[in-house]
């Protein structure tokens, strides 16, 4: 069906006056593919919560009474009663009428799909269309209202497709509609997949050659350049597309979380991911080893550097983008969430001439943005500051920076060994992982230089015994190692719909006992703090991202624990009696402060 078969909302897509009368009665509907079986819910979505142990059967007897005397539905005694969110009632209710439940709120979206039905036919049923199959043309919608037989049968008509009926809670499609419907990514990627199939129906196979041509096409570029724009407006770090047996999946990593946003069908793969081959400076006929690229990318003015990263799977080329913004500054110490004693800690240990101090967590914790905002502290024209990155992801004036390049033996050892030559006082390598690496950086250390670096370990703590393993010496990591950073990142309360609610008591009492003394003394009544999902930050109730932190200083005590080969649980021990605030303390007092949740600190740092 093309652009101009599709049924225009104010001519072929009248929608058909609805009978307000509830569907009581057993009734069947039959397209060509399956059959929704319907029967009266008065005793199924009830009996259906008892079997799963939802109800007790105490409850299950007032709803029955008040089903008897009040003439209502098991359904809406249930949402009076407030026993159970709007998704139990829901999932319940579908499996009564024997129909599947669909999560939009975890589901991407086809363009394709949405293209079918204009926003006022979806937003006067209730319903929306989220996945269509091409080979045989069925279009599968969520329904607020599953028994609406009506509307089943007006879209069925309208669109001359399969429909596959879903349930899903009501707001769930209330919210799925006024973000698909107004998001340019989906109405612009299903203009140009539109041209793209036009341009390769005319063969059954596109070879290379046929490919190449595509790729010039402006619809290609259209679909690379609008994943592109809302990757940057959405504010996400990263953007996977991910082919799949039979379709293509676009998601995005915003405050950390993956998302998925957007479906497209398996005929665009190969000129899509060739078109980003091509940007990346990459080459576009190799498809079985990985490859690495880069190209800058501009929506309105702001400026993106993106990484880009190709790995070949069972169903095609996987494709990873990392957004790197080059607007914005580097945030300061305070801004990244280290306060109180951990900064203080950190200060003491910067300030020093010489010595070692480590970043350590895993991929995605952070570590490079608090080395830079470190970096950028210390950064004077009064001493010499080198950087040996990979790659390098934020240029700072004032620091010379150097990104490692194995293919022509330049390696993070080998760029170290150069450095020393350079007269530095203040040395950044990018990662300590490989025992020569730690030698260097020991070595570094102990002529008179201070190093920063990164390891990969759960804590603190860890990265002790941790550089023992790669092979230096107890007595001289005693002797040269400053501080310790471990870090995560949680995503922070969005300040616009932000509410304040009242935990459990049992909740209350286990932060208590995790906090100890930091737990504030005049707190008379604890409050919590959650977002309840607006417009500003895409109804998910976070907006933006902070760190947790615990900042271990390499005492006297600690040193002896290390010279004696001690475990990591006692080395933690020692740093807690030496004041170190934990990370999981650290993301309870930001909880209590208002700026995350506890479930995000649950999250990350749970042991």
């Amino acid at each position: 069906m093309t652009q101009s078969q599709l049924p225009q909302p104010d001519q072929n897509f009248q929608a058909a006056p609805q009978d307000p009368a509830q569907n009581t009665q057993v009734a069947q509907v039959q397209d060509s593919s399956s059959a929704i079986q319907i029967s009266d819910d008065r005793n199924t979505i009830a009996d259906i919560l008892l079997s799963q142990n939802l109800l007790t059967r105490q409850q299950y007897e007032d709803v029955k009474v008040k089903m008897a005397t009040g003439g209502k539905s098991a359904e809406t005694v249930l949402n009076e009663m407030h026993l159970f969110n709007e998704e139990k009632i829901s999932r319940a209710k579908a499996q009564a009428i024997s129909v599947p439940f669909v999560s939009l709120a975890t589901t991407a979206f086809s363009p394709e799909a949405l293209s079918f039905i204009p926003r006022a036919v979806v937003e006067r049923f209730a319903l929306i269309p989220f996945s269509y199959d091409d080979t045989s043309k069925t279009l599968s919608i969520a329904m607020a209202n599953p028994v609406d037989l009506e509307a089943i049968q007006f879209v069925r008509e309208k669109t001359g497709l399969t429909i596959k009926a879903y349930a899903a809670t009501p707001s769930d499609v209330e919210k799925a509609i006024s973000s698909q419907y107004r998001q340019e990514l989906v109405g612009e990627v299903g203009k140009a997949v539109k041209e793209t199939e036009e341009l390769t129906s005319k063969s059954k196979t596109v070879d290379s050659k046929k490919i190449g041509e595509i790729i010039k096409e402006a619809p290609i570029a259209k679909i690379v350049s609008t994943i592109l724009d809302y990757a940057v407006l959405s504010r996400a770090s990263d953007v996977h597309i991910e082919p799949m047996e039979d379709r293509i999946r676009v998601r995005y990593r915003i405050d950390g979380i993956l998302y998925d946003r957007l479906t497209l069908p398996k005929t665009v793969q190969e000129a899509v991911i060739s078109r980003i081959k091509i940007l990346s400076e990459m080459k576009i006929d190799e498809h079985r080893t990985p490859q690495d690229g880069r190209f800058n990318f501009k929506v309105e003015d702001k400026e993106v550097d993106l990484r880009v990263s190709v790995l070949p799977t069972a169903h095609g080329e996987k494709v990873v983008m990392r957004l790197l913004r080059k607007s914005g500054g580097i945030p300061t110490l305070n801004e990244l969430g280290l306060n109180g004693i951990s900064l203080r800690n950190l200060d003491a240990a910067i300030l020093r001439p010489h010595g070692i101090i480590l970043v350590c967590g895993p991929t995605g914790s952070g570590k490079t943005t608090t080395l830079y905002s470190i970096l950028t502290k210390l950064n004077t024209t009064r001493v010499n500051i080198m950087s040996l990155e990979d790659p390098v992801e934020y240029e700072i004036p004032g620091i010379n920076q150097v990104q490692i390049n194995p293919g022509v033996g330049l390696t993070f050892a080998f760029g170290l060994r150069s450095f020393l030559r350079q007269d530095p006082n203040i040395i950044l390598v990018g990662e300590i992982r490989d025992r020569e690496t730690t030698d260097l950086a020991i070595q570094a250390a102990l002529t008179g230089h201070l190093v920063f670096s990164t390891l990969h370990t759960s804590n603190a703590a860890g990265a002790l015994p941790r550089l023992l393993d790669l092979g230096a010496e107890a007595f001289l990591i005693a002797s040269t190692l400053n501080a310790i950073v471990g870090q995560r990142i949680v995503r922070q309360i969005c300040s616009t719909c932000k509410v304040a609610y009242e935990p459990p008591a049992q909740l209350i009492q286990e932060i208590k006992a995790t906090l100890g003394v930091l737990f504030p003394a005049d707190s008379t009544q604890i409050k919590f703090y959650k977002g309840k999902g607006c417009a500003e930050c895409g109804d998910s109730g976070y907006l933006g991202r902070i760190g947790i932190f615990e900042v271990l200083p390499v005492t006297e005590k600690m040193s002896q624990l290390l010279l004696k080969h001690s475990s990591i649980d006692e080395i933690e021990r020692q740093a807690v009696q030496d004041g170190m605030v934990t990370m999981k303390q650290d993301g309870f007092l930001k909880v209590l402060k208002g700026n995350t949740t506890i479930e995000e600190v649950l999250r990350v740092a749970q042991e």
